[in-house]
């Protein structure tokens, strides 16, 4: 049978197409070297499917930096301090530098805020984070303990800063605010996303918000991060 040159075309568009996506499937966390945690006080945990491809918390690096924290993943990971706990109303806000866009990765990959942490190291561990891109999306998603999305998988917003380019560099000021019945999410002085509490707490999602703050890191990135605090409102 003989097929048109548009088939071809068609064909052809369809595998340029794919490819990103293939690429994007076949990227694996990798192991960091000389990871561990070395700033006083700090723990964490990489997910349970990290954990299944036997990476373990000494395979990211969560490292002191000035004043700040230099993390690198790796797999992906929730870092807190059991000293930090926060409840009623209160903000907990950080700057995320990624000093070069995706020097890790095939695809952006998020960093940011966790918040409302209980059990955290345990199988019904349950948390929420909002965490930023460098191509200019966040993601608000919470772990109670399975998984479950409040805005998707990357949403879009141009408070969101863009890097201008692989290996360049982008920051990002985030903050999660509870307030009243409210939480929401400040990226860069502007909110991008906000939902009642009642959305969020319940079976299979948070026990409360009140609870352990920290950081939420995608796998395979290297981020700087200052500013780290909570404040009460």
């Amino acid at each position: 049978m003989i097929r048109s040159p548009r088939f071809a075309y068609a064909c052809a568009a369809v595998a340029l197409v794919a490819l990103p996506l293939a690429a994007r499937a076949q990227e694996v966390s990798r192991g960091v070297e000389g990871g561990g945690v070395s700033v006083p006080g700090w723990t964490g945990k990489v997910d349970a499917n990290e954990e299944k491809n036997g990476l373990t918390l000494n395979s990211a690096k969560f490292a002191p930096e000035g004043k700040g924290f230099h993390v690198t993943t790796g797999p992906a990971v929730t870092y807190w301090n059991p000293a930090n706990k926060a409840s009623g109303n209160y903000t907990v806000k950080a700057t995320f530098n990624e000093p070069k866009y995706m020097n890790l990765n095939s695809h952006p990959h998020p960093y940011g805020i966790m918040i409302a942490g209980n059990d955290l190291g345990t199988a019904d561990g349950s948390m929420l984070y909002c965490a930023a891109y460098g191509d200019g999306k966040f993601i608000v998603r919470g772990f109670g303990p399975a998984a479950f999305q409040l805005n998707g998988r990357g949403a879009p917003n141009d408070a969101v800063h863009k890097a201008a380019g692989k290996g360049e560099p982008v920051t990002q000021e985030i903050a999660i605010s509870v307030k009243g019945d409210r939480v929401s999410c400040t990226i860069n002085g502007t909110e991008v996303a906000g939902y009642d509490k009642a959305e969020a707490v319940g079976a299979g999602k948070l026990k409360s918000f009140d609870g352990l703050y920290g950081l939420r890191m995608a796998h395979n990135t290297e981020v700087i991060v200052t500013g780290f605090s909570m404040t009460k409102n």
